[in-house]
């Protein structure tokens, strides 16, 4: 039998010079510590090797100290940002995360992956896309606490808790920059029409229109990744339409925006100024590099892991939370030519 196999917490504690609850304390990230006590522990149980025999745990506290995610935006930067966050955010409180990726968006698909975390054990839940909670094949126990990142669609049933960024109002605050550097209208690249992101963006984007009396383009649609972002654009130019400034809906859309505008002969931002949204890593090293709109991942994530575990230990988070986004002003804009 191997040492770390033989070596639990009573051993740990006294080599540590501690109690057993307190090694227990530790092992479970529980508060009321001390940073000097937790670190001689520590230090004990990473020279020893231990790990904590979590399945025998549960059996006996009835906790899994686990949470569940599902997430059905693939790789793209705003889920897997999502993803990543609430792992770090739930480590640090002691909770491990299991993903779960529906194989298609469909309730169905939906239903599933929530089952397969349900039957882990899960704590609560955290859901990176809006769903139908309200679905009657969506059984969701009362006992675990949902989160999600989104607002629902429009009449269904929303989970209790919403931590979301702003993003009406960062689509606003993209529009208005490029009207006040003297554009008379603004176009626009949206995201998919069956995503409620998309909408919130038209909606701050048409908001900062029509408080300034300004005629807003017909937009076109694109699915997030920079192809449809270049298609759109082209359909744009193809029916005559050259625009001045542009707000495409997500920064991946952008680049392809850009891309499709330089292929047409057109200088950014000479010619068009082009805002983005998400504010991806690549966004500042582009040729021009990108003015967009920042949501900041790591605080929206560590809120929604907050309230999600503060109502899994029996606390009474604010149900609806709204994170701030920032317009980040890089090269892509400039006033129109004269």
């Amino acid at each position: 039998m191997s040492r770390t196999s033989t070596i639990g917490m009573t051993e740990i504690a006294r080599r540590a010079g501690v109690s057993q609850k307190t090694v227990s304390r530790v092992v479970n990230a529980e508060p009321n510590v001390s940073d000097d006590v937790r670190r001689r522990v520590q230090a004990v149980i990473e020279e020893v090797g231990y790990r904590p025999n979590h399945a025998a745990r549960a059996l006996v506290t009835r906790r899994t100290r686990r949470i569940g995610l599902v997430t059905t935006g693939g790789a793209r930067f705003g889920p897997s940002a999502i993803v990543e966050g609430v792992q770090e955010a739930a480590r640090a409180r002691g909770y491990h995360t299991s993903v779960a990726r529906p194989a298609d968006e469909t309730v169905a698909g939906l239903r599933a992956a929530v089952e397969d975390l349900l039957s882990q054990g899960v704590e609560g839940l955290a859901l990176s896309e809006s769903v139908d909670l309200g679905h009657p094949s969506i059984r969701i126990p009362p006992t675990v606490p949902v989160v999600t990142f989104d607002d629902p669609p429009s009449g269904a049933r929303s989970a209790e808790m919403i931590v979301a960024a702003g993003e009406a109002d960062g689509a606003r605050s993209a529009t208005e920059h490029l009207l006040a550097l003297g554009h008379t209208t603004v176009h626009h690249v949206s995201g998919p029409d069956n995503w409620n992101a998309s909408g919130r963006r038209a909606e701050g984007w048409r908001a900062a229109l029509e408080a300034a009396g300004r005629h807003a383009p017909a937009p076109e649609s694109g699915g997030w990744d920079p192809a449809s972002g270049h298609d759109a654009v082209r359909r744009l130019l193809d029916r005559g339409e050259t625009p001045t400034a542009l707000f495409v809906a997500n920064d991946q859309m952008a680049i392809g925006a850009i891309h499709a505008l330089e292929r047409a002969g057109l200088s950014v931002p000479d010619d068009v100024s082009v805002v983005g949204f998400d504010d991806v890593p690549e966004a500042a090293y582009l040729s021009t590099p990108l003015t967009t709109v920042r949501q900041d991942f790591d605080a929206i994530t560590a809120r929604a892991v907050e309230v999600l575990l503060d109502a899994v230990e029996g606390g009474h988070p604010a149900k609806h939370q709204s994170v701030p986004t920032r317009l980040v002003v890089r090269e892509s804009t400039a006033p129109p030519r004269t």
